[in-house]
């Protein structure tokens, strides 16, 4: 079976709508898909009602605080109805607007105006993330290129980055085990981390409760993959595997190239023995 359990549709920063998605999931043969908008669930309903051929897992991407970093858990087969979640994914919404409130002024003040205003109208009724900004800003001729963009203007040191509010990892992974689902820490080597910080990282994500990590992911090497799933054995973590799918690409495709190395403990088995 092809499983890809990182996936982003219009209820956030996605490009394609939650039906959409499903149907180029389909379309690519995926068997199973996770839909983990960031920090809202609200895509989950109409993509499982638009699904024929595949089974759509409720899920989330929680934006944590870790030391100054941004880090991603994901949430996987979660209680969307839980009121908890709910609730923690709603502060998350407001701490958003606020963050991305204060990047507007800080690249108005440079003399980069409405910048803001933008973003919020191509958000639309999705939490408004750094992307929508860098889409503002690559429209603008500011930048060729999202990196480019988040490189100049949005990373930290540069004249649009806020440093993060979010809540804690362990508030992430307490949050996700209270709607009954499981927590993955994100693409661990996509943060600009030296191994000996990923280590880290890994280490205190285990400690805290986590369930597992992304140890499969597209344009990630061999090395790469062998070197996660050791992480992950080290500390009796399950392995997750996704795209992070945003939108068409050449480098990103629904369900591709997506396989744990056999020394892997899928989370997908974790569920499915429930």
């Amino acid at each position: 079976m092809r499983f890809d359990l990182h996936c982003h549709t219009t209820a956030s920063d996605g490009g394609l709508s939650p039906k959409e998605l499903v149907m180029r999931a389909e379309n690519m043969q995926v068997d199973v898909l996770a839909i983990t908008d960031h920090d809202t669930t609200a895509g989950i309903e109409q993509a499982q009602a638009s699904a024929k051929h595949l089974q759509v897992i409720p899920g989330t991407e929680i934006s944590c605080a870790w030391h100054a970093f941004d880090i991603h858990v994901v949430g996987l087969n979660l209680d969307i109805a839980h009121q908890g979640l709910q609730q923690q994914l709603s502060l998350q919404r407001e701490k958003r607007e606020l963050r991305a409130q204060e990047m507007g002024r800080r690249l108005a003040k440079a003399g980069i105006d409405g910048v803001y205003q933008q973003a919020k109208q191509l958000a639309g009724s999705a939490p408004i993330t750094r992307s929508h900004f860098a889409n503002v800003l690559v429209e603008r001729g500011l930048a060729t290129s999202f990196n480019k963009v988040f490189d100049k203007y949005l990373s930290r040191g540069n004249i649009g980055y806020v440093p993060n509010n979010w809540m804690s990892i362990g508030e992430a992974i307490e949050t996700i085990h209270q709607a009954k689902g499981f927590a993955v820490l994100a693409h661990p080597t996509h943060y600009d981390l030296s191994n000996k910080w990923i280590r880290k990282l890994v280490s205190e994500f285990a400690e805290l409760g986590g369930d597992a990590i992304e140890v499969a992911m597209p344009q990630m090497s061999k090395d790469q993959q062998q070197w996660l799933a050791s992480l992950a054995q080290q500390h009796q973590l399950c392995a997750s595997q996704g795209s992070d799918f945003h939108h068409p690409s050449t480098w990103r495709e629904l369900g591709r190239g997506l396989q744990l190395p056999d020394q892997c403990q899928p989370i997908w088995l974790r569920w499915q023995a429930l």
